[in-house]
């Protein structure tokens, strides 16, 4: 009996104790229980154009009312009923709706795009798809979508037979693809006039970029794989925009003139069809035009208005027209310091500064149905923080809507009344509310649990700092480790990212801390991160003091941090540590050579070593071409700096990274070894920029192994 009960107890305490460590399976995206421990929140939205809540809860989508009862409005067995009806395929899950009606949704499955009628129980049309058919864009108003296979653009209505729109037999020439490599906020290749007559798509001219090798290891002999990279200071592809008249069949191309070598952004149809707007920007990125075509003959008709920096212009939105005047489109410009909106005629007079201040619009979310307001996303309240505002079109003034500190992300129902807000803090995991327009909370629709409730984790602070001047405000995060003990010393592993586009620190649930950093708190380590000048949300001059510098400031910024580590009596000055990825695996390598004496240990992922080698539209954004800024170049080479390395460092690198490609940390391994320095190296077969599915696991056990040994 007695022996009965102790070990009924021992196993007790194991599994209590097994679950107050957790692993890597179960905090690593990828791993096998990564899903028990992130805190998911509810998907939920608006009917259509009403206000007319709708809540999915696994395969089933519920009505709900304000201040009704909810009921079931479809669900997947119902839908299956549906689609075998037609002799379709039965899903197993319930797909991402789109609502594009109060009764009708839309949604695509298997090589189908699909538009049900839930009340009739119908579907109402049915687009299919090729085998093969990529970058769909679907029109809501002429019900065709077009798509890519291979090079090519196609359009296809119905079930009939996909019409080729643009195709050239020369390997080199490719359409409505995405292009620029998605910089300059591009994400697709093809644009849908607003009644869908016409389809304006990229053509990509890529004759003039050098072939790069990648090569499959997974052939029984390797095979060689290129693409195009166009590196820093080389050739960049070519870009023209087409319009197809589907009336007419027939393509026009905008006459957009010399020189060829620059970057076409942001296209927008004006809302009656005749005139595309496009944000030309110059191979120096320093000057941009927005310009005005005619759709149907492709002249130039006029620039509605230029935009200059002595660093860098980098239109990141599309004119965005006000619902009812057909004229007058909003603006995104950083013109004045931080990212505002601005209201101009298709003249291109600017009528009003539509918001300003010492802070971003982060997004624009939309208008109301009546077009008396626009609602924003942005920094107002805190650089950490995304609170969204109603915006009145007439007079500027601003109501803000979310009122709970931390970050919001919102959907706002078409007349305006209503929103949906899905926020975070840094201990709270995830809360939904639907507010009015005064944005009062009217319900909480859901509010996560704490997947940590059960588990210690690491006290998580977030911290200012100043700049070497002391005149700038940096944000810190600092995760202290389980079973702190303020009279021992710790270890400290500094997560580092650094590059434009970036925040890694917000007032958002655990302060927007990977889930690696909390494992490596539990394992005793202290987790810091830092953003640094150069990323984003704290406006114009914060983000250009890289320029024509980068690795520099950064440097000098994440230094500030770690002065501020060094001045806690229980952080091991003599153990610290950094790691990162990308621009962070740049910034890794930096730290370990232009500060050799303070970081023991590194571990760099997808390191940027050398910037003439990363491509055009990124890299001579922020360093110039290597011509202009030879010496920035040659300073910031890793390179050029190996000699300086004595810490322990490990550089992994993805066997086939189309982004930042293996020759990077491959000359530094070079360079190395003629300076007869040591440095540890991994490589990942078959794997991109990122080591991404379960593999992942295995990436992060590697990195925490190392420190583990080194530091």
């Amino acid at each position: 009996m007695q022996r009965g009960f102790l070990t009924i107890l021992l196993s007790v305490m194991l599994a209590l104790g097994a679950s107050a460590q957790l692993s890597l399976e179960e905090l690593i995206p990828g791993g096998k229980g990564f899903y028990n421990y992130y805190p998911f929140g509810i998907n939920a939205g608006f009917r259509g154009e009403t206000n007319e809540l709708l809540i999915q809860r696994n395969d089933s989508v519920f009505n709900q009312p304000i201040g009704k009862t909810s009921r079931l409005l479809v669900d997947l067995k119902g839908l299956n009923e549906i689609l075998e009806s037609r002799q379709l395929i039965a899903l197993k899950r319930l797909p991402r709706l789109k609502w594009r009606s109060k009764n009708e949704i839309r949604f695509q499955a298997q090589s189908n795009i699909i538009t049900v009628d839930i009340v009739q129980k119908v579907v109402t049309a049915l687009v299919k798809l090729p085998e093969g058919a990529v970058n769909t864009d679907y029109s809501s108003e002429n019900g065709q979508v077009a798509f890519t296979k291979g090079n090519d653009l196609y359009i296809v209505s119905g079930e009939q037979e996909a019409v080729l729109v643009g195709h050239d037999k020369a390997d080199h020439i490719v359409f409505g693809q995405t292009v620029h490599r998605n910089e300059f906020g591009i994400s697709k290749g093809t644009f849908w006039s607003p009644n869908g007559k016409y389809l304006a798509f990229y053509r990509k001219d890529e004759s003039m970029v050098s072939d790069y090798p990648l090569v499959n290891v997974e052939k029984r002999v390797a095979e060689l794989e290129n693409i195009k990279y166009p590196m820093a200071g080389m050739s960049s592809h070519e870009v023209t925009v087409g319009v197809y008249d589907l009336s007419g069949k027939n393509i026009i191309y905008l006459k957009t003139g010399e020189p060829a070598d620059r970057f076409f952004t942001n296209i927008a149809w004006t809302p009656d069809e005749q005139y595309i707007l496009i944000a030309e920007l110059n191979r120096e990125q320093n000057h941009m035009h927005l310009n005005k075509y005619d759709a149907k003959t492709g002249e130039l008709v006029k620039t509605l208005f230029e935009e200059q920096d002595e660093h860098w212009v980098e239109p990141q939105h599309a004119a965005l027209f006000i619902p009812g005047k057909s004229d007058q489109f909003i603006w995104q410009s950083v013109r004045d310091g931080y990212n505002h909106l601005y209201v101009y005629d298709l003249e291109g007079n600017v009528k009003k500064q539509l918001t300003s201040g010492t802070w971003e619009v982060t997004s624009v979310l939309g208008f109301d149905n009546k077009a008396k307001v626009v609602f924003i996303e942005s920094t107002k309240e805190s650089a950490l923080e995304r609170h969204v505002y109603k915006v009145n079109l007439a007079n500027g003034k601003m109501v803000k809507i979310t009122h709970e500190p931390g970050v919001h992300r919102v959907k706002v129902s078409a007349d305006g009344r209503y929103a949906l807000t899905t926020w975070s803090s840094v201990s709270v995991p995830s809360k939904t509310c639907l507010l009015n327009s005064k944005g009062q909370c009217v319900k909480v629709l859901y509010e996560a649990k704490n997947p940590y409730k059960d588990v210690e984790i690491g006290k998580i602070d977030l911290v200012t700092l100043k700049t070497a001047d002391g005149k700038t405000d940096l944000h810190g995060r600092v995760i202290l480790p389980t079973n702190f003990d303020p009279s021992k010393k710790y270890p400290v592993i500094v997560y580092v990212y650094g590059g434009p586009h970036s925040q890694l620190v917000q007032n958002r649930w655990l302060g927007a801390a990977r889930t690696w950093q909390l494992y490596m708190a539990q394992k005793g380590y202290i987790a810091f991160t830092l953003d640094n000048r150069g990323t984003t949300g704290r406006g114009k001059a914060f983000e250009q003091a890289i320029h024509r510098q980068v690795g520099t400031l950064e440097v000098e910024d994440q230094m500030q941090g770690v002065e501020y580590l060094k001045s806690l009596p229980y952080v091991d000055q003599e153990r610290i540590g950094v790691h990162g990825w990308s621009y962070g695996g740049f910034m890794t390598i930096s730290m370990m050579l232009q500060q050799s004496d303070v970081f023991k240990v590194g571990v760099a992922g997808g390191p940027v070593i050398d910037w003439k080698y990363y491509e055009i539209m990124y890299g001579e954004r922020y360093m110039d071409m290597p011509q202009e800024n030879p010496e920035g170049y040659a300073k910031n080479n890793l390179n050029n700096q190996a000699k300086n390395l004595k810490g322990r460092l490990m550089v992994i690198h993805g066997a086939i990274d189309p982004t930042v490609v293996w020759q990077h940390s491959l000359s530094f391994v070079r360079e190395c070894v003629k300076n007869e320095v040591q440095v540890d190296y991994f490589a990942y077969p078959r794997h991109e920029h990122n080591v991404r599915g379960h593999d992942r696991v295995h990436l992060m056990e590697k990195v925490s192994r190392y420190f583990d040994d080194f530091l």
